[in-house]
């Protein structure tokens, strides 16, 4: 397998965490977001969509998007699963997976963020605005799901570890680089720091990845 990732992609992160958990080692290939390395023809025949991360199977299949990429690792590596078994719970989430996938991180991208700088010529400080807004609105959501369901657990769902906590955790983790204040939501933070305190989650963290700086 090779897995087109970068070290501030959110996304990636998201990826690599799944792949820990299977314990899977793929070659990782990196695509520099910062400059424009995504836009290379090179990449652009891997993913014309230019976003990371995109996953190569052994067969030569091309897999992107990071949800759909992580439920085909647990299709084809079902244990440990990131999935439940049982529809309900399976729909809560990919349902808490998306208030972040879905919702609040593409709002947030490099992409966008370059579209408001250089397209809508809006300055630093609403830019920041914009990017707090967006990392508000998801965790509120979050924090309201997981703080009044009774099938939060230690983990978004239940006790074991899905979807869902690696889709939580990387949004924590943008809004410790955009400076977001978590104070406010105690459930959150709650899974978050049970979640790092794995293997899989702390060494796929974004400031552990080769060429990532010591502080964002």
């Amino acid at each position: 397998m090779q897995f087109f990732s970068f070290w501030r992609s959110l996304a990636s992160f998201r990826v690599r965490i799944a792949l820990n958990i299977k314990g899977l080692s793929p070659e990782v290939i990196s695509v520099d977001l910062m400059k424009g390395e995504q836009r290379n023809d090179a990449y652009r025949k891997v993913n014309p969509q230019m976003l990371l991360p995109a996953l190569v199977t052994d067969e030569g299949a091309v897999l992107f998007q990071s949800m759909a990429i992580m439920e085909y690792l647990d299709d084809v590596h079902p244990h440990p699963n990131l999935l439940p078994s049982e529809a309900v719970a399976r729909a809560r989430v990919r349902g808490l997976s998306g208030i972040v996938a879905s919702d609040a991180h593409p709002l947030i991208v490099p992409r966008v963020r370059d579209y408001l700088e250089r397209d809508l010529k809006i300055d630093e400080p609403v830019r920041l605005r914009w990017i707090h807004h967006w990392l508000g609105e998801g965790m509120k959501a979050f924090e309201t799901n997981l703080a009044t369901s009774k099938e939060t657990g230690i983990h978004c769902q239940g006790d074991n570890v899905t979807m869902a906590d690696i889709c939580l955790v990387s949004h924590a983790v943008g809004c410790n680089f955009f400076k977001y204040d978590l104070a406010p939501f105690p459930t959150v933070r709650r899974i978050v720091e049970t979640c790092m305190k794995e293997d899989a989650f702390a060494k796929a963290h974004p400031l552990k990845q080769p060429g990532a700086p010591a502080a964002v």
